[in-house]
């Protein structure tokens, strides 16, 4: 019998009095479970005041208390006993007699108090009754089991050079999406975990940062994805403590930033680019086969000041066997080696990160990559491709939150700066260099407990050193004013403990930086922007409902 089990009832003498169970419908069966009721913990015999001193039952229960020590904390009460009560401590004094002689005082005390057996025994018998079914239809005892699913309605808007562009392009519209994902957290030693995440969703052609059109991509939602309904693995890794305040973390499919020691920030963001105080900078996600390691300082209150670390290896195409192709710790294995430190306590901290990144993992950064073939870092335009160039990234994080919960939101602030290894003899306007920047905002109990308002905006990474001089010469040259700005707003309307409501608007402006106008990066509805603009902002609008099971 399980611990918790055994705590329920000493069965000692319940066993016993079956006959005795017909009589119980004449019992006051709301006395059995009142006896539990109180706050006082019972330690000694002589509080009790219903059976009263002079009474042979008082006298009986006493010796028997006293003799196995069964009274203290067997139950609890004040300074009176009923006859459950009674036959509770009875039944708890006999579990710890067993074995022994039955006196005759213990077989007087069994027929004056038989009824209230009777009717603790069947209150027992059916709670055990249903254990056993909740038992025998868990779904795993090593496993748990927990999901969301997430559903967007919105649209996205275009404005060109100050005025609303047209275009042909089935992002134009409002669309419905979601994602469902279910995570399974299994533990052996209680220590230790295998994560799985199963996911699925359908964002891919959505005006929210599907794959098939350039103009939506830098709207990417935080939660989308773009699997077209296909139902996945998304996550498998195992990891496990080792020595003081290590965690050690090894997968095929494990993301960067889930080895961190802690999150860099506390925003909660709606666009993904602000995500983690920035995502498109050091902080970049990658999915693949990597391994790591986590380290905490030890502390004796959980609010003190500690030091942290953690380093990670993750690469995408590290589950090739080819080496030309990709594979681990290749040039092309698309691989990042993220590291970072920090200082602080949950209220407050600082933290300094580095990322090592090869290949094609330096895409994105800068302007607005629309996964434009591979160009020689010989052509001139070579500077828009990854040019097979490896980066070193550095991230600055520090948030605040207050203890309590008003008019003063939390705080969280990144910064990004990035530095390309290119290779020798690239063409001018090749970037050596990208930055960006981020705040955000949340007010928890925003106007309603439960409720949380956020606010951000910043800079995505944008370019600020290139190889040699550039000139406006046509839509093939970089313009070398890369700058863009982006900000969100939203509120999460809490409707209870497993359903949120957000509505949401966000502003993306100038979102390809030094592209637009671009006709490399054309669609269905033309060049960014027309050939030759010089501004192409996006406005998104939605309304995110949430479902965590």
């Amino acid at each position: 019998m399980k611990l918790f089990q055994q705590l329920l009832v000493a069965p000692a003498a319940l066993g016993l009095l079956a006959p005795m169970a017909a009589q119980a419908a004449d019992l006051n069966i709301d006395g059995v479970s009142d006896y539990s009721a109180t706050g006082e913990q019972v330690t000694s015999f002589s509080q009790f005041s219903d059976v009263y001193p002079t009474d042979w039952a008082y006298k009986a229960l006493s010796a028997l208390s006293d003799r196995y020590g069964c009274a203290g904390g067997i139950f609890e009460g004040s300074n009176s006993i009923t006859r459950y009560e009674a036959a509770s401590l009875l039944n708890a004094c006999l579990e710890y007699a067993k074995g022994t002689e039955v006196t005759d005082d213990v077989k007087r005390l069994l027929k004056e108090f038989g009824p209230e057996l009777a009717v603790l025994k069947g209150k027992v018998d059916g709670m055990m009754a249903r254990v056993g079914e909740m038992e025998a239809g868990q779904f795993s005892t090593t496993t748990k089991l927990k999901g969301k699913a997430i559903m967007s309605l919105g649209g996205t808007g275009y404005e060109i050079d100050g005025e609303k562009g047209a275009m042909t392009s089935p992002t134009d519209g409002v669309s419905m999406n979601y994602i469902y994902q279910l995570d399974l957290n299994t533990s052996f030693t209680g220590e230790d975990l295998l994560y799985q995440r199963i996911k699925t969703g359908n964002y891919n052609t959505s005006a929210f940062g599907g794959s098939s059109n350039a103009y939506v991509k830098p709207a990417y939602l935080e939660w989308a994805n773009t699997k077209e309904d296909a139902l996945y693995l998304d996550k498998l890794w195992y990891q496990f403590p080792v020595g003081d305040g290590f965690q050690v973390y090894v997968g095929p499919k494990i993301e960067n930033y889930y080895m961190l020691d802690s999150a860099p920030s506390v925003y909660k963001p709606i666009l993904k680019a602000f995500k983690l105080g920035g995502n498109y900078g050091t902080y970049g996600a990658s999915t693949g086969a990597g391994f790591g390691v986590s380290w905490k300082q030890s502390v004796d209150d959980p609010m003190d000041n500690r030091i942290s670390a953690s380093t990670g290896y993750t690469a995408e195409d590290g589950k090739s066997g080819d080496p030309t192709t990709g594979g681990m710790f290749t040039h092309d294995s698309d691989s990042i080696w993220l590291s970072k430190i920090t200082y602080g306590n949950p209220q407050w901290q600082v933290s300094l990160a580095h990322a090592h990144k090869t290949d094609e993992a330096t895409t994105g950064f800068g302007t607005y990559d629309a996964d434009a073939d591979v160009v020689d870092c010989a052509i001139a335009d070579a500077g828009w491709d990854n040019c097979e160039s490896t980066a070193n990234s550095y991230a600055l994080r520090a948030f605040w939150q207050p203890e309590e919960s008003g008019l003063v939101p939390s705080f969280s602030a990144g910064y990004d700066i990035t530095i390309f290894n290119i290779p020798d003899g690239s063409a001018a306007g090749t970037r050596e260099e990208t930055q960006g920047w981020f705040l955000g905002m949340n007010w928890k109990d925003a106007f309603v407990d439960g409720n949380k308002l956020g606010f951000a905006f910043g800079q995505l990474a944008y370019i600020t050193e290139y190889k040699g001089s550039l000139s406006k010469k046509g839509p093939d040259i970089r313009d070398d004013d890369d700058s863009n700005f982006a900000m969100e707003l939203y509120y999460d309307v809490k409707v209870s403990d497993n359903i949120t409501v957000t509505p949401a608007l966000f502003y993306l402006h100038r979102p390809f930086g030094g592209q637009t106008g671009n006709e490399s990066i054309a669609t269905d509805g033309g060049p960014v922007g027309g050939s030759g603009t010089d501004t192409f902002n996006v406005i998104g609008a939605l309304v995110k409902t949430q479902f965590k099971f």
